[in-house]
């Protein structure tokens, strides 16, 4: 179990990453082209997250979202934002294909926790925090246990859970059961009336877990993380 955790996971995911860029060349390029139409620019969304030992890195996605702002500059709602075209490639999990190229480069694996927003990270317990000690995954034991139709609680122990016994048939069964979720089952893709999932800070805060003052105080730790990043 420990020389593929700490050594044949990283050549698996290597395979899988130049296999997946290689088969699903000419996927990339399709998506690359509606996308530039349909988001009317850039096609990518790129975002900072925290990685293997909290080391944050940009993860790269297809965009879903586009930018369209209100008279004052500020950006519509994600529910106007979020067009036809970004709701099939988020159905169908497609806007992660991008995600091969984190993989490639090592700051992402096949399997393993999903890499959540720095300001989630900075919501969770020591333990919580765990989750991070390995690299973060494209997907996860969360993600077929429920994906976003779960609680934030339930989320993080699955990771936890998944980090106790990294093994390759464990992996397999993971990317199988990805697979049949996102393309025939296609369940718990986002929370139910909702169009993005809620952060753990606003859960936290909605289910009275913490107050409005430790809610702002870790926000504000979450952008001085982030001050420099960008």
């Amino acid at each position: 179990m420990m020389i593929y955790r700490n050594y044949t996971k990283r050549f698996f995911d290597i395979i899988c990453a130049v296999a997946a860029i290689t088969v699903f060349s000419w996927l990339y390029l399709i998506l690359i082209i509606i996308g530039a139409v349909a988001m009317k620019g850039n096609p990518f969304f790129t975002q900072l997250r925290p990685g293997k030992n909290e080391k944050i890195f940009k993860l790269i996605k297809f965009r879903t979202m586009d930018n369209r702002k209100d008279k004052d500059g500020n950006l519509l709602p994600d529910d106007v934002r979020l067009n036809k075209y970004g709701r099939f490639l988020r159905k169908t999990s497609l806007d992660e294909l991008p995600e091969a190229f984190n993989i490639l480069v090592g700051d992402m694996s096949v399997v393993g926790p999903r890499p959540q927003l720095v300001r989630d990270m900075v919501f969770m317990t020591d333990e919580q925090r765990k989750r991070h000690s390995v690299r973060p995954g494209l997907s996860g034991l969360a993600q077929i246990s429920g994906r976003n139709g779960i609680t934030w609680e339930e989320k993080i122990e699955f990771d936890l859970e998944y980090i106790k016994k990294i093994t390759f048939f464990n992996d397999v069964k993971i990317i199988v059961l990805t697979v049949w979720k996102s393309f025939v089952k296609t369940e718990g893709i986002t929370q139910e009336g909702m169009d993005t999932a809620e952060d753990l800070g606003e859960w936290l805060l909605n289910i009275g877990k913490i107050d409005n003052k430790t809610f702002e105080e870790k926000n504000e730790a979450a952008k001085l993380l982030l001050a420099g990043k960008e």
